[in-house]
């Protein structure tokens, strides 16, 4: 695992291992193929209104616990063996207070197909600038 810095200059270990980290590319074209996996956005509401992943979920904010009540109620109907990807990209990730509990949650739920989208610098540098499918207010861009 690796240690990174977050938002409060704390040093944490990132909970998820390498082989669960999805580059965007490979998230984009998954979103085209005939059973994509779920998408969950667990970042702040404002950021998903503004703009989010194509058939995105609004999952709640992780940091906080009504945010992982919400991430729960999104699941619950969910297999535990389903392909989910999270993201937040409030920030970078080294910074982002969502993205670790949102993982832990999934975890202890017992879902054991969990992949972290790596947002290194931000959602319009990883994401949006690349043209990959986005959403706001149902209304798709790409």
């Amino acid at each position: 695992m690796l240690l990174i810095s977050a938002c409060f200059g704390q040093q944490i270990a990132d909970p998820w291992p390498p082989r669960d980290l999805l580059q965007p590319s490979t998230l984009a074209q998954a979103l085209r193929s005939v059973k994509p996996p779920m998408v969950l956005s667990i970042g702040f509401p404002v950021l998903y209104r503004s703009r989010h992943i194509l058939h995105a979920i609004d999952a709640g904010p992780a940091l906080k616990p009504e945010g992982i009540e919400a991430l729960k109620k999104a699941v619950a109907s969910v297999p535990k063996n389903a392909g989910i990807v999270i993201y937040c990209g409030c920030c970078p990730m080294d910074k982002c207070p969502n993205i670790r509990p949102a993982y832990r949650a999934l975890k202890e739920l017992g879902f054991t197909n969990i992949r972290v989208l790596s947002i290194p610098t931000s959602m319009d540098a990883d994401w949006d600038s690349k043209d990959y499918p986005s959403e706001a207010a149902g209304r798709p861009f790409k």
